[in-house]
């Protein structure tokens, strides 16, 4: 028996592995064409090609879940079609026994997924997103459409990059009165963390009168702010792409802020419900084969292993949304998708059963 279980491991984990392989070079090929498009200054061919480089392992998080699915939808599909499924059961291997087999390489994906997505990708992320910016003349343009934007109290602030070591690059602070009118407007071309507060250089400020205006210019200007260095670089990535722990630090600070952290929460809730929500459609996956695509051939199981992921991931990112503009718990987003694929893998083993 232990026999049987070692090659029901070895068959989907290996089926997993291939579809990993396929699924990344198609999307690093495609991620490289698209990166030339942004080519300018110093961000040129080796500059991308290093960009999607570093973001691999983003990716690589990205694609488990869906390679879990389609890993143990082909390896047990190719099984089925050969009926060595059906020798397996006929040798008195229960079909509880055959879904724990087959769950074991799920379960190492989501250990490695999470390795992944807490550890490797987030670091990587951001280097990745600082050294493009710097290379597409990051200091150089004010409020750049790249950077991000961030509001403490009645300041507006837009950094065209992060660099993970601390410094930023291309500052402007844009400060209001109660009244909703400009006061300042400051501009550096870069600002270094100095422990308890930040240091802009090459720093240039315009303050607003009623009938004039006034400008400043100074080699360095001393930024007092409560945004450290941990919490910016959580700005330069998308929400989806950020650790748990920085998810859950960054949102409790827009709550503190009393500004909108839904979206940050809306992503912390995705990470950690990715195991449980790869372990279900590893689930759908199993009853798929032993159900309605017992015998069917190999490309249709394929494609509709497609579809069904691609419902899955579009509902969970159309609740999504739908938690921000609505306003209710965005755990019910990811949740919901979750509960129903659960509902009908269950169901259907409970048919094959």
């Amino acid at each position: 028996m232990r026999k049987l279980d070692r090659y029901v491991m070895r068959t989907v984990g290996g089926a997993m592995l291939l579809v990993m392989m396929v699924v990344l070079s198609l999307d690093l090929i495609f991620a490289f064409i698209a990166e030339l498009d942004d080519a300018e200054a110093d961000y040129q061919t080796l500059q991308a090609l290093l960009y999607v480089f570093m973001t691999l392992p983003r990716r690589i998080y990205d694609y488990l879940p869906l390679g879990a699915f389609m890993g143990c939808l082909v390896g047990l599909g190719a099984m089925a079609s050969s009926s060595e499924l059906t020798v397996i059961r006929a040798a008195g291997v229960s079909i509880r026994r055959i879904i724990w087999s087959a769950m074991k390489p799920t379960l190492l994906v989501v250990v490695i997924g999470l390795l992944i997505g807490e550890y490797v990708a987030p670091p990587f992320e951001r280097m990745a997103q600082s050294q493009k910016a710097v290379a597409q003349g990051a200091g150089s343009n004010i409020a750049s459409a790249r950077g991000i934007w961030h509001r403490e109290g009645d300041t507006f602030i837009h950094l065209n990059a992060v660099q993970p070591n601390g410094v930023l690059h291309g500052v402007s602070l844009f400060r209001f009165s109660d009244r909703r009118s400009m006061v300042t407007a400051t501009f550096a071309e870069r600002a270094i963390h100095q422990g308890d507060h930040w240091l802009l250089q090459n720093a240039v400020t315009t303050r607003f009168h009623p009938q004039s205006t006034e400008r400043e210019a100074h080699q360095q200007l001393r930024w007092d702010t409560g945004l450290s260095p941990e919490v910016l670089s959580v700005l330069i990535v998308k929400p989806e792409n950020l650790s748990m722990s920085g998810l859950f630090t960054y949102a409790s600070y827009l709550d503190q802020q009393e500004l909108s952290s839904a979206s940050y929460w809306l992503a912390f809730w995705k990470k950690v419900l990715m195991p449980v929500g790869t372990a279900v459609m590893v689930l759908v996956a199993i009853s798929f084969v032993f159900g309605p695509l017992r015998s069917v051939t190999m490309g249709f199981r394929v494609f509709t292993g497609l579809i069904v992921g691609l419902l899955f991931k579009y509902m969970q990112d159309l609740l999504g949304p739908m938690s921000l503009v609505f306003g209710f718990d965005p755990i019910l987003a990811i949740l919901v998708p979750i509960l129903i694929n659960a509902v009908v893998g269950v169901l259907l083993m409970r048919r094959a059963g």
